[in-house]
Protein backbone atom coordinates (compact mmCIF):
# COMPACT_ATOMS: atom_id res chain seq x y z
CA UNK A 1 0.00 0.00 0.00
CA UNK A 2 1.13 3.57 -0.59
CA UNK A 3 2.50 5.46 2.35
CA UNK A 4 0.61 8.40 3.83
CA UNK A 5 1.44 11.79 2.36
CA UNK A 6 1.74 14.37 5.11
CA UNK A 7 3.04 17.85 4.35
CA UNK A 8 5.59 19.66 6.49
CA UNK A 9 2.71 21.42 8.23
CA UNK A 10 1.31 18.04 9.36
CA UNK A 11 -1.91 18.17 7.35
CA UNK A 12 -3.53 16.08 4.64
CA UNK A 13 -4.51 17.64 1.29
CA UNK A 14 -7.24 16.46 -1.07
CA UNK A 15 -9.31 17.85 -3.94
CA UNK A 16 -13.08 17.54 -4.27
CA UNK A 17 -15.18 18.34 -7.33
CA UNK A 18 -18.89 18.79 -8.08
CA UNK A 19 -20.42 20.44 -11.17
CA UNK A 20 -18.08 23.40 -11.90
CA UNK A 21 -16.79 23.71 -8.32
CA UNK A 22 -13.32 22.69 -7.16
CA UNK A 23 -12.50 22.46 -3.45
CA UNK A 24 -8.95 22.17 -2.08
CA UNK A 25 -9.20 20.69 1.41
CA UNK A 26 -6.57 20.73 4.17
CA UNK A 27 -7.24 18.42 7.10
CA UNK A 28 -5.14 18.68 10.27
CA UNK A 29 -5.59 17.35 13.77
CA UNK A 30 -7.37 19.78 16.03
CA UNK A 31 -10.62 20.56 17.79
CA UNK A 32 -13.18 20.63 14.97
CA UNK A 33 -12.68 24.08 13.41
CA UNK A 34 -14.25 24.29 9.93
CA UNK A 35 -13.45 27.19 7.57
CA UNK A 36 -14.37 27.72 3.92
CA UNK A 37 -12.56 30.56 2.14
CA UNK A 38 -11.57 32.07 5.49
CA UNK A 39 -15.14 32.13 6.85
CA UNK A 40 -16.94 29.70 9.14
CA UNK A 41 -18.98 27.00 7.41
CA UNK A 42 -22.26 28.37 8.82
CA UNK A 43 -21.43 31.87 7.59
CA UNK A 44 -20.35 30.72 4.11
CA UNK A 45 -22.98 28.08 3.22
CA UNK A 46 -25.88 29.58 5.24
CA UNK A 47 -28.41 26.80 4.44
CA UNK A 48 -28.66 23.90 6.90
CA UNK A 49 -28.97 21.30 4.13
CA UNK A 50 -25.72 22.46 2.52
CA UNK A 51 -23.92 22.45 5.87
CA UNK A 52 -25.04 18.84 6.41
CA UNK A 53 -23.73 17.90 2.92
CA UNK A 54 -20.36 19.49 3.63
CA UNK A 55 -19.99 17.87 7.09
CA UNK A 56 -21.36 14.45 6.10
CA UNK A 57 -17.98 12.64 5.79
CA UNK A 58 -16.95 13.84 9.25
CA UNK A 59 -20.22 12.77 10.89
CA UNK A 60 -20.21 9.34 9.21
CA UNK A 61 -16.68 8.58 10.38
CA UNK A 62 -17.22 10.20 13.80
CA UNK A 63 -14.26 12.55 13.39
CA UNK A 64 -16.05 15.92 13.54
CA UNK A 65 -14.19 17.03 16.67
CA UNK A 66 -10.82 15.40 15.88
CA UNK A 67 -9.78 17.40 12.81
CA UNK A 68 -9.68 21.03 11.74
CA UNK A 69 -10.82 21.58 8.15
CA UNK A 70 -9.62 24.46 5.97
CA UNK A 71 -11.08 24.70 2.47
CA UNK A 72 -10.48 26.93 -0.54
CA UNK A 73 -13.32 26.52 -3.02
CA UNK A 74 -13.79 28.21 -6.40
CA UNK A 75 -16.30 28.06 -9.25
CA UNK A 76 -19.92 27.07 -9.57
CA UNK A 77 -22.75 27.90 -7.22
CA UNK A 78 -23.16 27.39 -3.52
CA UNK A 79 -24.77 23.93 -3.88
CA UNK A 80 -21.98 22.62 -6.09
CA UNK A 81 -19.41 24.07 -3.73
CA UNK A 82 -20.96 22.25 -0.75
CA UNK A 83 -20.81 18.97 -2.67
CA UNK A 84 -17.19 19.61 -3.66
CA UNK A 85 -16.25 20.31 -0.03
CA UNK A 86 -17.84 17.03 1.11
CA UNK A 87 -16.06 15.09 -1.65
CA UNK A 88 -12.71 16.66 -0.74
CA UNK A 89 -13.10 15.94 2.97
CA UNK A 90 -13.95 12.30 2.22
CA UNK A 91 -10.82 11.94 0.09
CA UNK A 92 -8.67 13.57 2.78
CA UNK A 93 -10.05 11.24 5.47
CA UNK A 94 -9.07 8.22 3.37
CA UNK A 95 -5.52 9.63 3.22
CA UNK A 96 -5.58 9.91 7.02
CA UNK A 97 -6.63 6.30 7.52
CA UNK A 98 -7.68 3.53 5.12
CA UNK A 99 -10.14 2.24 7.77
CA UNK A 100 -12.53 5.07 6.84
CA UNK A 101 -12.70 3.95 3.19
CA UNK A 102 -15.46 1.34 3.61
CA UNK A 103 -17.80 3.67 5.53
CA UNK A 104 -17.31 6.52 3.06
CA UNK A 105 -17.57 4.25 0.02
CA UNK A 106 -20.84 2.70 1.29
CA UNK A 107 -22.27 6.20 1.76
CA UNK A 108 -21.20 7.10 -1.79
CA UNK A 109 -18.99 10.00 -0.73
CA UNK A 110 -15.82 8.91 -2.54
CA UNK A 111 -17.47 8.84 -5.96
CA UNK A 112 -17.41 12.10 -7.90
CA UNK A 113 -20.91 13.06 -9.00
CA UNK A 114 -20.64 13.13 -12.82
CA UNK A 115 -23.75 15.21 -13.49
CA UNK A 116 -22.90 18.43 -15.32
CA UNK A 117 -24.90 21.15 -17.05
CA UNK A 118 -25.77 20.16 -20.59
CA UNK A 119 -24.46 22.48 -23.31
CA UNK A 120 -26.75 24.76 -25.30
CA UNK A 121 -27.41 23.69 -28.90
CA UNK A 122 -27.77 26.10 -31.79
CA UNK A 123 -31.33 26.79 -32.93
CA UNK A 124 -32.62 26.15 -29.41
CA UNK A 125 -33.16 28.55 -26.52
CA UNK A 126 -31.45 26.31 -23.95
CA UNK A 127 -30.04 22.78 -24.05
CA UNK A 128 -33.40 21.25 -25.01
CA UNK A 129 -35.98 24.04 -25.00
CA UNK A 130 -37.07 24.83 -28.56
CA UNK A 131 -38.73 28.05 -29.74
CA UNK A 132 -42.50 27.93 -30.02
CA UNK A 133 -43.68 26.27 -33.25
CA UNK A 134 -45.76 28.43 -35.58
CA UNK A 135 -47.66 26.81 -38.42
CA UNK A 136 -48.27 30.11 -40.29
Amino acid sequence: MAEKKVNKGGYFIATGRRKKSIARVRLCSGSGKFEINGRSVEDYLQRDTLIVVARQPLTITGTADKYDVFVNVIGGGISGQAGAVGHGIARALVKVSETYRKELKDAGLLTRDPRMKERKKYGLKKARKAPQFSKR
